[in-house]
């Protein structure tokens, strides 16, 4: 599903116009990369959390040369699925 067809799906679900879907979609994301981007944690309950985590400083390899170089330490956004989005991907079965 791209953008597009989440805004259908968000339009139809909404019953609101596929401009304003979009319009709140686009906010809605704009805001969590701001956040994230600002070092702040965005959690949807039941759905996920939105953070920034640190990548440490490695040795890596020049896949062209094969050559050893460094890779600095940087800041990578990271998202945490929520406990019924995964049972929602990977439903449990139940116990007997």
């Amino acid at each position: 599903m791209n953008k597009g067809e989440l805004v259908d799906a968000v339009a139809d679900k909404a019953s609101v116009t596929k401009k304003q879907a979009d319009a709140v979609l686009s906010a809605v994301l704009d805001a969590i990369v701001e956040a994230v981007g600002s070092g702040d944690k965005v959690t949807l309950v039941g759905f996920g959390s939105f953070e920034p985590r640190e990548r440490k400083a490695r040795e890596g390899r020049n896949p062209k040369t094969g050559a050893k170089m460094d890779i600095p330490a940087t800041k990578v956004p990271a998202f945490s699925a929520g406990k019924l989005f995964k049972e929602k991907v990977a439903p449990v079965g139940k116990k007997k």
